[in-house]
């Protein structure tokens, strides 16, 4: 109830004691913390401002700004979504309520801004809990006492003073949670593919550990499936995108029923929300180069390494083994130049066919097809900067009915075969990567100043040292290809295929067609001394004994049945279906 004015003997003013509007604050920088719930924090909110006569509204008009997973030390308080939205509207309300002073700042210039904004829009700042257990109240209300503003001042130094502290001691903590094996910090985000979990009794039980995340994993099986069985990168994450798959940014938050997207790098001083964050070739190549897909604790991009060398352990459940991952990433490597896929065009000799003159592609002419026109294969030689002496270019439909006659001559009535390929193992890429952080890390020899540090810098060492020698005596083991015939032909293929997959059997077979500059004349279909037909794939030596020598044979018309005995290596999907499914542990 509102009661009768009284003077300010310290401001000479007349203002009303009545019933305050307030703005009830919460901010979590954890969302797992329950020491300090936004339930706890609203509880002290609450009963503060019944002390105080605040209202903080309610239904529709309820007044609270709520900033959950927000950490005070990084953001200040003018940048946080709900209370900075709150701070731009200083008439809608008469006091700030939180519920301790660590909830509002953490640092001292964030105390300055805060308290110049109070002092200019004439605020109180309420904290229900204060040094020692009582309320502290800033009442900014009147301009000419400075106590308020002295008294935040002491506070703000003392509340940063604990800022540092605590993060002196959490990075202390994680530096030795992090030496410890299968032991995972908790809090935040876990690896792509994993999961925390209790601590097994057996391993201690104390803490937390990481286990495969199953949701995760299937998509990872996915990822490795197409991998293999020859699927671009780029397609791979486009079809995770049709499919509303969440990608690794997205996955935990899905995971803790938290709005997916948010910030990501813009221009320089600058950023750019995003509502999700999409698959990209960069996330999946990423995730799928990832020793975490080990096992291994990683920090800062290093494996977290033991006194012997070896990487410790976040898992007692890797996704991958050495060998599977090593796999990976060669495919991955040989892909690494080249390896876009074109699947938004129904050019049948697209990485196929090649200009004479120059050496350089030839592409099909979007503007010949738009205009009506018969489409045409044309040098591109312009596109690449450079000038040719003598562009050719030919009808479309010529040159891909002959390279079609030319291969189905050649391999078509070869039969197919399936290929399992069993990864061995090779110590040779762990031991590189292992080298290379050996060497940053002598770089480094002589800048320590304390003892300390010259320990830890030496421990270190011969730790890498100690796991490059265990890996020099490591063996090789040789990978393993079984080959079965399948019992189909290349023809028989080549008649299931679409475009796109007619177009990768020519590029896998190494089919190449040079083109001439034509002559002029009333040409009805193609002058075959204009183009050279060559193929120099992998053929093994039953299709070489029958195709012979390729680029001298004439065209003719074969029978349809395979010549007893021939066969090539055709690469299938099938290949790999071994690895991937025992790709993750049990």
């Amino acid at each position: 109830m509102n009661s009768a004015p009284r003077r300010d003997p310290i401001a000479g003013t007349a203002f009303e004691t009545r019933t305050l509007r307030g703005v009830r604050c919460v901010r979590l920088s954890v969302l797992t913390d329950e020491t300090t719930s936004p339930e706890r924090q609203r509880e002290a909110d609450n009963a503060i401002a019944a002390e105080l006569n605040i209202d903080f509204g309610s239904g529709d008009a309820l007044r609270e700004a709520v900033d959950l997973d927000v950490s005070a030390s990084k953001v200040a308080p003018f940048d946080r979504p709900a209370l900075g939205s709150w701070l731009a509207r200083p008439d809608d309300y008469d006091v700030l309520v939180w519920w301790r002073f660590d909830r509002a700042i953490r640092s001292m210039s964030d105390m300055h801004d805060l308290a110049k904004w109070a002092k200019q829009h004439r605020k109180m700042l309420v904290f229900a809990e204060g040094i020692g257990g009582g309320k502290l109240v800033f009442d900014f209300r009147n301009p000419m006492d400075p106590v308020s503003e002295l008294m935040m001042t002491f506070f703000a130094f003392a509340a940063q003073v604990e800022s540092q502290s605590i993060s002196d001691r959490v990075t202390g903590a994680m530096a030795a949670i992090r030496k410890m094996v299968l032991r995972w910090r908790g809090g935040g985000r876990p690896p792509y593919g994993y999961m925390p979990a209790p601590m097994p009794a057996e391993f201690g039980g104390i803490g937390w550990t990481l286990v495969p995340d199953p949701d995760a994993v299937k998509v990872i099986e996915r990822i490795v499936r197409e991998l293999l069985e020859g699927t671009t990168v780029s397609a791979i994450a486009a079809g995770l995108n049709a499919d509303i798959i969440p990608s690794p940014r997205d996955h935990w938050a899905v995971k803790m029923k938290r709005a997916k997207g948010g910030k990501t790098g813009g221009a320089k001083g600058s950023h750019v929300v995003r509502d999700v964050f999409k698959w990209t070739p960069a996330v999946i190549t990423r995730m799928l180069r990832n020793p975490t897909l080990l096992g291994w604790k990683m920090h800062k991009g290093r494996p977290v390494r033991d006194a012997e060398g070896n990487p410790i352990m976040a898992t007692t459940q890797p996704i991958m083994t050495r060998e599977e991952f090593d796999r990976i990433g060669a495919v991955l490597d040989s892909r690494s130049i080249d390896n876009k896929e074109r699947t938004d065009t129904d050019a049948l000799l697209l990485r196929v066919i090649h200009c004479d003159s120059c050496g350089g592609r030839m592409y099909r002419d979007k503007m010949s097809a738009s205009a009506n026109q018969t489409p045409i294969y044309k040098c591109n030689a312009h596109g690449r900067g450079i000038k040719c002496e003598a562009a050719a270019h030919v009808r479309a439909d010529w040159v891909e009915e002959y390279v079609t006659a030319e291969f189905l001559r050649v391999v078509g009535p070869v039969q197919t075969t399936h290929v399992v390929e069993i990864p061995g193992y090779d110590p040779e890429p762990e031991l590189r990567a292992t080298v290379t952080e050996f060497e940053e890390h002598q770089r480094q020899e002589g800048r320590q100043k304390s003892k300390h540090a010259a320990r830890a810098w030496q421990e270190r060492a011969d730790a890498l040292d100690n796991r490059i020698a265990t890996l020099e005596a490591a063996e090789k083991v040789e990978p393993q290809r079984i080959v079965t015939n399948t019992g189909r032909t290349f023809a028989d293929e080549w008649a299931e295929k679409d475009t796109a997959g007619r177009r990768a059997m020519l590029v896998e077979a190494g089919v190449r067609l040079d083109v001439r500059r034509g002559v002029r004349g009333g040409w009805r279909k193609l002058d075959v001394r204009r183009v050279d037909f060559t193929m120099r794939g992998e053929l093994d030596p039953a299709a070489e004994a029958l195709a012979g020598e390729v680029t001298e044979l004439a065209s003719e018309t074969r029978g349809d049945s395979p010549t007893p005995g021939a066969s090539v290596r055709m690469v299938e999907p099938a290949t790999v279906a071994e690895p991937v499914r025992e790709l993750v542990a049990a």
